[in-house]
């Protein structure tokens, strides 16, 4: 990796590649994070993922860790990588606005736990990414709409739209998400790139603008399955301020670079996979089942419950959850937010405490259904979404609550924001309009290291991370 080929190579190196470069003193973090800096304000002004870019402290970061590693100092597998954060986590000095207006002056006073272990871990923070209002559906009219960077005119998922867009666009080496209905999924898979939302509790939202509490989840997102293993080692951990927080075993590194599958048993419910999902995506992940084979594992058929009678109880719970995250400014400053999160709060307003635990009971059932149909594999395969990132334009991303594709879109994402299981979206292919699609491997809780396992053999096994969106 020599100097004169930096622009071809580092923006899409992985982390344990700029690693190797940095130890080797074949690339400096001054060196990448001015590649980055340059790259995003060559490239960002098209593809709008970057709410804030931090080049002042990202240059300070990099020099400072630069001395370090000369110095014999390695702060681990995330010292002087590029990292950028969606933005509802807590940047100290530095606007955090959640995708609204009613927060466009809010500059917290400390960083949010997940980055100041990213900082502690040695990451550099390149600045914050746009998302949808809120971290639900639409965007606020004052805030830039993300662009899918394999066609602008496509969705780029949604909430973390922003991570998903300067990920698969090599504008940081990785970046965190958030996923209360499928936010770190929805953008990996609309964008072709890897999204791990952990365990609920695995890592802390201490710092991290609430959508609803008690399905709200944090983690990385990335083009590689380790990658994403090595963000989330950085983040994970019990934390003081977050009493959901859990103590765990960090991740095993060393089994989850072990491709051998043998003895690992897969779940597959054809119909939960197939039904109303676009042919040629449910064909993909179909697909992915000889691949799985071919690497040791066993597929095991199983049953799935009828997820989608379980969906508008999600809709019941995320929307009070998020009117109680927002009612020191609605309804009184209502009409500052955009159309779609609006009516969403307006939705959460009017949930009765009855409607709440009725909802409450719902989940709690399909919890315990999902847990019925995986309690004799190791982990579930199914696909990420519906469909491959279909068009949008401003009238829909600015516009109100759009129901046309019906509660069923969250059929592969929600079930696990209910029941905090560990799942992991990795590319899985193309349309034959050249869109990503991703499948899902969904695991039991603290399992991120089997589910890394099984997504990273499969990654390995196949071409699907090799492909980046057309410069």
């Amino acid at each position: 990796m020599a100097a004169k080929n930096l622009n071809d190579l580092i923006h899409y190196q992985n982390i344990d590649s700029l690693g190797r470069a940095y130890r080797t003193h074949e690339l400096s973090p001054i060196e990448v994070i001015n590649h980055f800096l340059k790259r995003i304000n060559e490239i960002d002004s098209q593809l709008k993922s970057y709410a804030a870019i931090m080049s002042d402290s990202a240059k300070k970061s990099a020099e400072e860790l630069t001395k370090e590693l000369e110095s014999g100092v390695d702060r681990g597998p995330l010292h002087g990588i590029p990292i950028a954060v969606k933005d509802l986590c807590y940047t100290k000095g530095v606007e955090t606005m959640g995708g609204t207006a009613v927060l466009q002056d809010f500059v917290p006073s400390f960083d949010s736990t997940v980055v100041n272990k990213l900082r502690d871990s040695g990451a550099i923070i390149l600045g914050k990414l746009n998302l949808t209002e809120g971290a639900m559906g639409g965007y606020n009219p004052k805030r830039q709409v993300p662009r899918n960077p394999w066609n602008h005119n496509r969705w780029a998922g949604s909430s973390s739209s922003g991570s998903g867009a300067a990920t698969a666009m090599g504008l940081c080496a990785g970046s965190l998400g958030s996923d209360t209905g499928g936010s770190i999924r929805f953008p990996s898979a609309a964008c072709g790139i890897v999204g791990l939302k952990p365990t609920y509790g695995r890592v802390s939202r201490y710092g991290v603008l609430d959508l609803a509490e008690s399905l709200d989840h944090v983690g990385p997102m990335t083009r590689s399955v380790i990658d994403a293993a090595l963000v989330l080692q950085a983040i994970a951990g019990h934390d003081e301020s977050d009493p959901t927080t859990l103590r765990s075993d960090p991740l095993d590194l060393l089994e989850i670079r072990d491709t051998d599958l043998s003895g690992v048993s897969l779940g597959y419910d054809r119909d939960y996979a197939s039904n109303e999902v676009d042919e040629e995506l449910a064909a993909l992940v179909r697909d992915s089942l000889d691949v799985f084979e071919s690497l040791g594992a066993n597929i095991k058929p199983v049953s799935m419950p009828n997820i989608d009678e379980f969906l508008p109880a999600w809709k019941t719970i995320c929307s009070a959850e998020a009117y109680n995250a927002h009612k020191e400014f609605f309804p009184d400053r209502r009409e500052e937010y955009g159309p779609w999160f609006r009516e969403w709060l307006e939705t959460g307003y009017s949930v009765t405490a009855n409607d709440y635990i009725e909802a409450s009971k719902v989940r709690s059932a399909c919890n315990g259904l999902v847990r019925k149909a995986m309690g004799e594999v190791d982990a579930l395969i199914c696909p990420t979404t519906m469909s491959f990132p279909h068009y949008v334009d401003d009238s829909i991303n600015y516009g109100p609550m759009d129901d046309r594709r019906g509660t069923s879109f969250q059929r592969f994402t929600a079930p696990y924001d209910y029941n905090g299981y560990p799942t992991v979206s990795v590319p899985c292919g193309f349309s034959s309009e050249g869109m990503p699609g991703s499948l899902q491997v969904v695991g039991k809780p603290l399992e991120e290291s089997t589910i890394c396992k099984i997504a990273n053999a499969y990654e390995d096994a196949t071409e699907w991370s090799s492909h980046h969106p057309p410069e």
